[in-house]
């Protein structure tokens, strides 16, 4: 890494900066609904009390889940669409849980009050309470959208009906905000409490509105992306060539992916997550994809000309988290792609592994072994097998890996590949005591 590198690298990781601010601002508000708890005043029934406790600590997690998923360039950056998705999901879990607590022991509390049975008491609070009926048609969507998150659902899905079906969320969401208005205690308990969940809603409705809409609308609007190449790699390999205008202005780098849309009459509907191929230049963007589904597939049939609709740029993947002055790039299969961008924008000394079942897999490769070239780099393909190869064990264990990058613990390394590829990595670098702060890998992961 050059002098000047090292000059500008920030004294606080960018991953930790996110994450701290981010735990610091759930903190404060945990706090901050507590508190407004407290001051509303308890009832006297001990099971309403704990109910209402639980239905704010659900709204809570439901405001929250809204930054997760309003795609903000500050924490995707730092933080990685993966991981954020992987806390979005852990969310969802926590507001079904807090908001089933929130419905059993307003009921159980409110039947023991009046002596009915649960059934009868929310029978006619629904029918006698304003907002009542609109939350458990709200709770009635989160269970359905939790039963579709659930893996044995998710292996079944196919991603755009998991996708339709989390959409209801938001409806959930509106739903349930409208359900704290009406009947909300703490909500009306006086005004500073009214002015932070108004603050807290809005606040989360327009991270959304910004991120998910607004932004990607501007950067379209003025950037106006076209195809301008579409070039095939192998038989089952093609990369899309695209221009516009500022591109010198789009904030993309290296290791990032889009979300794109090719304004066709087939595919105008179909958005799809791959990575840049090669580093931005300020004058073209490329993709490389692999046919592995009808939508990939249909990439080479694609005009110049052709409008392209990116949302983006998207991921952590990328140098600002590089923390030694010589890297590891290790790739598998199509998972070059942003390995081969990163080769072009990345200091030090770079060694490449590149791991595929046969030479003629290896995509790309003379444009690896050109960079390589030019910039002193070491590209390595290796080939054969999942399985074990010769006496040290798996082509990518950890005793290969260290007889191949001996100074492994003085670099960065980053992974990007099939799943299984870059779990066994992943394991190998840390039966190697590689330290976490220098590995880096991402799955390509979205939130609805």
């Amino acid at each position: 890494m050059t002098q000047t590198a090292e000059a500008t690298r920030p004294a606080i990781r960018p991953r930790i900066a996110a994450k701290s601010g981010l735990f610091l601002f759930l903190g404060a508000n945990v706090g901050a609904v507590t508190v407004l708890f407290a001051q509303a005043g308890l009832s006297q029934n001990v099971l309403i009390s704990i109910g209402r406790l639980a239905g704010m600590y659900g709204a809570l997690a439901m405001a929250t889940q809204l930054l997760l998923v309003a795609r903000l360039p500050w924490l995707d950056r730092r933080i990685g669409m993966d991981r954020l998705t992987t806390w979005h999901r852990w969310t969802g879990f926590t507001i079904l849980w807090t908001l089933l607590a929130h419905l059993v022991f307003i009921a159980f509390g409110y039947a023991e009050v009046s002596n009915k049975g649960v059934v009868d008491e929310l029978v006619e609070m629904a029918n006698t309470l304003e907002g009542i009926l609109r939350a458990l048609v709200a709770f009635a969507v989160i269970l359905i959208v939790g039963a579709a998150s659930a893996k044995f659902a998710r292996k079944r899905l196919a991603y755009e009906t998991w996708h339709f079906i989390h959409l209801y969320t938001y409806a959930a969401i509106v739903l349930a905000f409208t359900h704290q208005i009406a009947l909300g205690t703490s909500f009306a308990s006086a005004p500073t409490a009214k002015a932070y969940w108004w603050t807290m809603w809005l606040g989360a409705g327009f991270a959304v509105l910004a991120g998910r809409v607004v932004l990607p609308l501007w950067r379209n609007l003025r950037h106006q992306l076209r195809v301008t190449a579409v070039v095939s790699e192998a038989p089952d390999v093609v990369s899309v060539y695209m221009t516009g205008k500022h591109l010198d202005k789009m904030p993309a780098r290296a290791g990032q992916f889009f979300l794109w849309r090719f304004l066709t009459k087939d595919r105008w509907y179909q958005a799809n997550p791959f990575s840049l191929s090669a580093a931005p230049d300020g004058r073209t963007l490329r993709l490389t994809a692999k046919a592995l589904g009808d939508s990939s597939a249909s990439l080479r049939s694609l005009r110049v000309g052709t409008r392209v609709f990116a949302e983006g740029p998207y991921g952590a993947f990328t140098t600002i988290h590089q923390q030694r002055p010589n890297a590891l790039l290790v790739a598998g299969g199509v998972g070059i792609t942003p390995i081969r961008a990163l080769l072009e924008d990345i200091d030090g000394h770079v060694v490449v592994l590149y791991r595929v079942r046969t030479q003629a897999d290896a995509v790309l490769l003379p444009e690896l072994n050109g960079l390589a070239k030019a910039r002193g780099a070491v590209v390595s393909v290796l080939t054969g097998s999942d399985q074990a190869v010769g006496p040290r064990g798996a082509m990518l264990g950890p005793a290969n890996l260290h007889m191949m990058v001996p100074d492994v613990h003085e670099r960065d390394v980053f992974v990007c590949g099939p799943p299984g590829m870059t779990s066994a990595v992943l394991r190998s670098l840390r039966e190697l005591r590689v330290p976490k702060a220098q590995v880096h890998a991402e799955r390509f992961s979205l939130a609805a």
